[in-house]
Parts: C-alpha cells; sequence; structure tokens
C-alpha cells in the first residue's frame, strides 16, 4: 500500500501562519497536520505501507529547502520509503497527483494534506475504491456523493438542490492506483479541463463508468485546519482525542513556579511556565517561556515568549513575542507585540 499526499498549496488562508512554513508541516498538539494524516490513515487501512510520496510546490511558494528532509523522515518514522515531488504550476487536483505518477502504482491512497480526521472502521480493501465522507449540515459548499445499496452511484459538486449530505473530505482508497495515473493521462493529453483544471472527479466518474465500485468510508470527525478559527479548534478536538487514549503530551521536563496545567494540553519540552494558568486544551512549542498569564484553547508553536497574556483562541507561530492585552489573537513566526 501506498500513500500519495498533494500539499502542494500555498495555505493563503492560513496566513500569517503559512509565510515560513507550509501549512501541512504546522504543528498541532505536537506533530506537524501531514504527519498525523498520514498516522490516521495507516492505522485505517490496517496494511503496511510500503511508501508515502509528498507533492509539494517550489521553493518560490514558499516551500523551504528543508522540506522535503522533514516529510521523508515523517514517512521513514512510519517505517515507509518517502519520496517527493513537486507541482511547479496549480492545475488542478489530477494534476497534482500525477505530479507522482512514478509512484501511483498498485493499491494506494490519495490524501490531500487540508483535514485531519478520525475513523473507527477498516477499509476493505478487495473494494476497487473508497472515498472517505462526512455528513455536513450545507452541503452546498462541498463536492458530494449519492449511495445505493451501500455503493457510490454519483458525484456532485456544490449542489443547489438537495442531493445528498455526504461531503468528500478529500480522502481516497484506489485498489489499481495505475488505472488512476492513465485517467488522468488521457485528461492531460486531450487536455479536458474544468474552469482550467484536471479535476479528479472527472477521473472518478470515468471508472465508475467502467465498472468501478467505490464505497464511502465514514468519518466520525472531520477536522479543518484551513484558517486560524478552525486550526484552533482542531488542535483542540485533538488534544481531546489524545487524553481520551491516555496519552500525556506534557513534558517531563516544563518547569512550573506558581503554575497550573489543565489537561488536555501539550507541552513541549524546555517549556518554562510562571506565575501562569494554562489549559485546558492548548498547545505550547517547545523553548517556549510564558509568564503571568492565563491561556485556554489555544495554539501556540516553539521559541515563544508570552507576558502579561490572557489569551482564548489564540494562535502564536514560531520565535514570536507576546506582551499585551488582546485575547483572540493571531501572530505569525518572528513576530513581537511588546
Amino acid at each position: 500500500m501506498k500513500i500519495i499526499v498533494p500539499m502542494a498549496g500555498i495555505g493563503s488562508r492560513l496566513r500569517p501562519h503559512t509565510l515560513t512554513i507550509p501549512k501541512p508541516l504546522t504543528v498541532i498538539a505536537g506533530k506537524p497536520i501531514v504527519q498525523r494524516l498520514v498516522e490516521d490513515i495507516t492505522s485505517v487501512v490496517n496494511q503496511k505501507i510500503e511508501e508515502i510520496a509528498f507533492i509539494i510546490g517550489p521553493s518560490a511558494k514558499g516551500f523551504p529547502a528543508d522540506t522535503s528532509e522533514k516529510l521523508i523522515k515523517i514517512a521513514e518514522e512510519l517505517g515507509a520509503k518517502g519520496s517527493v515531488y513537486v507541482q511547479e504550476e496549480a492545475l488542478g487536483t489530477a494534476h497534482a497527483i500525477y505530479c507522482a505518477k512514478e509512484s501511483l502504482n498498485g493499491p494506494c491512497v490519495v490524501a490531500f494534506a487540508d483535514t485531519l480526521f478520525k475513523a473507527d472502521f477498516k477499509l476493505d480493501a478487495n473494494a476497487d475504491g473508497a472515498i472517505w465522507v462526512s455528513q455536513v449540515e450545507d452541503p452546498s459548499a462541498f463536492g458530494v456523493v449519492k449511495l445505493k445499496d451501500g455503493y457510490i452511484t454519483d458525484f456532485v459538486e456544490k449542489p443547489k438542490d438537495f442531493v445528498s449530505d455526504l461531503a468528500i473530505i478529500g480522502i481516497y482508497y484506489f485498489k489499481d492506483g495505475d488505472k488512476v495515473r492513465n485517467e488522468i493521462q488521457y485528461l492531460i493529453d486531450n487536455d479536458l479541463r474544468e474552469n482550467g483544471e484536471y479535476q479528479l472527479t472527472n477521473v472518478l466518474e470515468s471508472l465508475k463508468q467502467q465498472g468501478a465500485k467505490f464505497i464511502p468510508g465514514t468519518v466520525n470527525a472531520w477536522m479543518d485546519c484551513g484558517k486560524k478559527d478552525p486550526t484552533v479548534d482542531t488542535n483542540k478536538q485533538v488534544l481531546g482525542f489524545e487524553y481520551e487514549a491516555g496519552n500525556n503530551l506534557v513534558s517531563k521536563d516544563v518547569v512550573l513556579e506558581n503554575s497550573e496545567i489543565i489537561q488536555p494540553c501539550f507541552i513541549g519540552e524546555n517549556v518554562v511556565l510562571k506565575n501562569t494558568k494554562i489549559g485546558p486544551y492548548v498547545s505550547i512549542g517547545a523553548n517556549s517561556v510564558v509568564e503571568n498569564s492565563t491561556i485556554i484553547n489555544s495554539l501556540i508553536q516553539s521559541n515563544v515568549e508570552i507576558s502579561n497574556a490572557d489569551l482564548d483562541n489564540a494562535m502564536i507561530g514560531n520565535h514570536a513575542k507576546y506582551n499585551g492585552k488582546y485575547t483572540s489573537v493571531s501572530i505569525g513566526d518572528y513576530t513581537e507585540l511588546t
């Protein structure tokens, strides 16, 4: 089994936090988003992962030089080979996948690194394919699927009238990656675009017409990391899941001086807390110092200095300094508000 992860988008909706780091490498509860994504997929497919292929954007679009090294390390920690491809130009979802054509063969999962999920089902590897879906209140904002007798019959993009409330979350299983590659090649060779882009939904429809049967994979939780507020909420949900699983994410070397930590929280290594109350639902990265503050429901990265703060629903980037009265702040890397 292989995992293909398109992640070439610049993450403009999450700025300023994506000005110095790609969105999929943003740390949530101590781990990059993309690492949590591939770990969750590994647990669902319940098979050995041979390779994880990542499709990133060019350095000119904000991808640091060490991005490939970090991604390969994530794959290797899961016992898989890591491969990295570059999508030089954004030409649609199918084109992004095709950039990893050398790895697109055999059974594979394609997962766009915009979201996290929790699921308790196990993938049926005998199916031609599976599409992860989640029930939503407003299906008009999503691509949705229609079902009959347990199989997907139709793919509908942002329906104006109600046809289904099962939204496609951007994670797919294909029993035969070679067929997917060939269908994308056909789109590109014949320049079959929609709104100027090569779309994966066209590939899915073509495979279905050829007899492929797709089943839904329903998730219990679908967590968005597109904008600041949903990302902070995702951090909250992930911390809750980790705590319920009995995982203690507070480093043993945290320094507490007249301070309190209310679980669930993630506190990284070499963090110093002075006259401070942290939690619940707070992540603080390594080598940070927090003084005279109260922080709840917030996502704070590494090497941060915070003082005299009362924070709720805040997101603070790496190497930032904050000293002030504001509550729901969004501060990027290397920013100082003192």
